[in-house]
This record gives structure tokens, C-alpha cells and sequence, in this order.
């Protein structure tokens, strides 16, 4: 009897510890969700213009391709992310966390250099014409995914420096657990919705050729609207590299010690924020923002002049 009274008891506390190994673990892993989601609300800007970018590379490519392609491009993010930006991520939070805010504005400020130089091409008539995909030789899907990769490598490397800044404070582990959240659901996000962006069209040729009048509708409207509603995400992307720029330069004068311009843009902030008791949040964000947008193109202005200055070769 005493025999089986120790066991039940024992297998009481056993159970106990596991369920407070579970409420722990359910508890880190709220903390992790919770620290992933502070990080990649702070790399929008970022996101936006990657989701912006990759639709023109399948441009011209025959419907049946685009998917494939996308998905070997998620692919190549996701290896630029987990395997190359991640590892290096965390060995610099380890060992040389002095060196993110100078980072972070490097890339701060190759966010604004992006920016201002499509403002400025679309102000000078200078855009570039990218030839169709389906004109770039034998190898075009190749070349496609590559540049893609490429460009993206940039994109994430700055999405994951963001969102590392934002847990640095945290502990080593909550910090990778953070950024492999972010990594993935960023990728999903952004070419989950490129797959959905390049196959609106097709979607809305499918539905146009029901018999459905208001299938019909709906279709010749999702075609029409494509246009559109790619300018739209181009200079929405374009708004968002500024101000995310901006932002990050901006704050990185402050944590360096200039603090003079944050201090600056902090006081209109509460001020906006005071002459507004409705809506006070909104008000403080949109007056930050906009100086951060207006610093950021400023910058940006400034690197595309060098950049311009700065002698090339002429084709032979």
C-alpha cells in the first residue's frame, strides 16, 4: 500500500513538473511571438518595398512559370536569411553589439539612397527601362532568380538588423528564436503576397470569362485595376524606404550622441500630439514620420549626388 502511495505520488509530481515545463514553455513561446512581433512591425518599410521590387522580375514570363520562379526566389530567402544574415546577426549581438546602430544606419541610409533615386529618375525622365523578362536569353530564369536572390539579400539582411535591434535587450536565445519567427513569417508574407499580386491578372481573366455577369464584372475590374494598383505599391514602397530610412537614421544620431535633430523632431512630435487630445497617437506618428521621410530623401538626395559624381565606364 505504501508502495503504491509513493508511486502515485511521485507520478503526481512528475506530472506537475511537466505542466510546469509546459506553462514555461508556452510562456517563452509567447515571449518569443511577442518579441518577433515587435521586430517586424519595425521593418514595414523594408517589407513593402520587397514586395514592391520582386513582382517586375517575373514580368513577360509565360503565367505557367511565374509560380515556379516565385518559389525558388522564397527559396533563396530564405537561405539569405537562416543561413548566412542569421548566424552573422548573432554572432554581432554577442560579440559586438556597439556595432548595430552604425549598421543599422548604413543601411538606414542605402534605404534613403533607394528612394531618392526613384524620385529623382522620375523627376529627370531618367527611369530605367528593364527589358522583359521573356527577351533576356536562353538562361532567363536563371539570371531572373539570381538578381532576385541578390536584390533580396540586401533587403533581408537590413529586415533582420532592424528586427535584431529591436530584442537586442532580450536574451541570446529569445533573440534567435525572435529572428527565426520573423524570418519566416516575413518570406511567407512578402512572396505569399507577390504569388498573389502576379496572379491577380490571371484571376481576373479566369473570372471574365465566366458566364456569371457579376463574376464578369469583377474580372474585367481586377484586370483594369493591376496597373494602378502596381504604381500604387511602387510609391507606397517608395514613401516607406524614406521614411524607414529616415527613421533609422534619425534615431542612431540620438543613440551616437547628435542628439539635436531627434530632440527636435520629439518636441514637434509632443507638440502635435498635445494641440490633438483626439487621435494624439496618430498625430505624434504621422509629424514623425513625415520629418523622418522628409531627412530621409535628404540623405538620399545627398548619396545619389555623390553617386552621380563618382566617374563610370563608358561601353565600349
Amino acid at each position: 500500500m505504501r508502495k503504491g502511495t509513493i508511486i502515485a505520488g511521485g507520478l503526481a509530481a512528475l506530472l506537475d513538473d511537466i505542466a510546469a515545463l509546459a506553462k514555461l514553455a508556452a510562456a517563452s513561446i509567447d515571449d518569443v511571438g511577442a518579441a518577433a512581433g515587435r521586430a517586424s512591425t519595425k521593418a514595414v518599410g523594408v517589407i513593402i518595398d520587397d514586395a514592391a521590387v520582386t513582382p517586375r522580375y517575373v514580368g513577360g514570363l509565360q503565367p505557367a512559370r511565374e509560380l515556379p520562379i516565385i518559389w525558388n526566389i522564397t527559396k533563396g530567402s530564405l537561405r539569405n536569411k537562416l543561413l548566412f544574415i542569421l548566424p552573422a546577426a548573432m554572432l554581432l549581438s554577442i560579440f559586438a553589439p556597439w556595432a548595430l546602430t552604425p549598421l543599422l544606419m548604413i543601411g538606414g541610409t542605402y534605404l534613403c539612397f533607394e528612394g531618392a533615386e526613384k524620385i529623382w529618375e522620375k523627376i529627370t525622365g531618367h527611369e530605367p527601362e528593364a527589358a522583359p523578362a521573356i527577351e533576356r536569353g536562353p538562361d532567363q530564369e536563371k539570371k531572373i532568380i539570381g538578381g532576385a536572390v541578390r536584390t533580396d539579400f540586401i533587403l533581408s539582411a537590413e529586415i533582420m538588423v532592424i528586427s535584431l535591434n529591436e530584442v537586442a535587450e532580450e536574451t541570446a536565445w529569445m533573440r534567435l528564436g525572435a529572428l527565426i519567427v520573423v524570418a519566416i513569417l516575413i518570406t511567407a508574407l512578402v512572396y505569399g503576397a507577390v504569388a498573389l499580386i502576379v496572379k491577380l491578372d490571371d484571376i481576373g481573366l479566369t473570372l471574365a470569362r465566366r458566364t456569371n455577369p457579376a463574376s464578369q464584372r469583377f474580372g474585367r475590374f481586377l484586370v483594369n485595376a493591376m496597373p494602378s494598383a502596381m504604381t500604387v505599391l511602387a510609391v507606397v514602397g517608395t514613401i516607406a524606404m524614406l521614411w524607414v530610412g529616415g527613421h533609422i537614421i534619425l534615431n542612431g544620431t540620438g543613440d551616437l550622441g547628435w542628439s539635436w535633430m531627434y530632440d527636435g523632431v520629439h518636441h514637434l512630435e509632443s507638440s502635435v500630439a498635445g494641440f490633438m487630445p483626439f487621435l494624439s497617437g496618430f498625430f505624434g506618428w504621422l509629424t514623425n514620420t513625415f520629418f523622418s521621410a522628409i531627412l530621409g530623401f535628404i540623405v538620399g538626395s545627398i548619396v545619389v549626388g555623390i553617386t552621380h559624381l563618382i566617374p563610370r565606364k563608358r561601353p565600349h
